[in-house]
């Protein structure tokens, strides 16, 4: 993939980091998943379609509360590990391999649709007037992120610029806590029903917070192999000399929930 707005360009793939993803990157608290349900996504008999899917993190959290999803994703490799990942657990849910941008649902197919740390990928001038479309009456778009602050947790820092010591194009460090409000873009399809941001402090251990950076986009989805390797065991050795066994990391998540006009 290539994005002109993303690591300045440079080309990245998630299939790359597929078993890592779906190993040290199912990580969102308890308390993330209730929030979106308490946004009314995922009620039971709702039909959700999962944007940017990945390993199917969402559906397969939210399956539970009675919802139906529908995962998509750009990599065969992502879909693969979601599909192997959801039958293990016994749950069903449904993934297709394909852009988000080219969705060919019929109109009217869904509740809700989610984007949980994707949404700066898409096209949204091809893809909203699509979700307007693919939406039922009332329907709504769930946007979701969760970022660490490094600002805030000096782990995250040096973690942060380890990755940018290998890879000076990743454009994913620096987040600063924001505030979340109502966009200027979508609205003539929606309009903004809920807007917000809240902590989450993250359980790791060593072993997971080094293959959590291994799998960001920066590292395991960019470098070849060697690189990656290398950024590992420089990385474990930092957390030997400067981390517990046993750690958190403080995350800020986002929610904005859409609702078609």
């Amino acid at each position: 993939m290539h994005n002109a707005a993303i690591d300045h360009g440079k080309a990245f793939d998630w299939g790359k980091t597929s078993k890592s993803y779906a190993k040290y990157r199912d990580i969102y608290p308890e308390e993330f998943y209730e929030r979106v349900y308490a946004a009314g996504i995922g009620l039971p008999g709702q039909e959700i379609l999962d944007l940017g899917t990945g390993t199917g993190v969402l559906p397969r959290h939210m399956a539970r509360y009675g919802a139906h999803f529908t995962g998509v994703d750009l990599s065969e490799n992502q879909i693969a590990e979601a599909r192997r990942l959801t039958a293990k657990a016994g749950l069903s849910v449904d993934y297709r391999a394909c852009p988000a941008e080219e969705i060919d649902f019929p109109d009217g197919s869904f509740d809700a649709v989610t984007a949980c740390q994707c949404f700066c990928y898409f096209d949204r001038a091809r893809l909203l007037p699509r979700l307007a479309g693919l939406l039922k009456p009332g329907g709504r778009l769930c946007i979701l992120t969760m970022n660490w602050l490094p600002e805030e947790d000096p782990l995250a820092k040096a973690s942060e610029e380890l990755v940018l010591r290998y890879n000076p194009d990743w454009t994913g460090a620096g987040y600063l806590r924001e505030t979340v409000f109502p966009p200027e873009w979508g609205r003539e399809w929606f309009e903004t029903e809920r807007a917000e941001a809240f902590d989450l402090q993250v359980p790791f251990t060593r072993e997971s917070w080094n293959g959590r950076m291994r799998a960001c986009r920066g590292i395991e989805a960019s470098l070849p192999p060697e690189q990656v390797a290398a950024f590992e065991k420089e990385h474990r050795a930092l957390l030997e000399k400067t981390a517990p066994e046993q750690f958190s990391v403080l995350h800020q998540a986002t929610m904005l929930v859409l609702k078609k006009k």
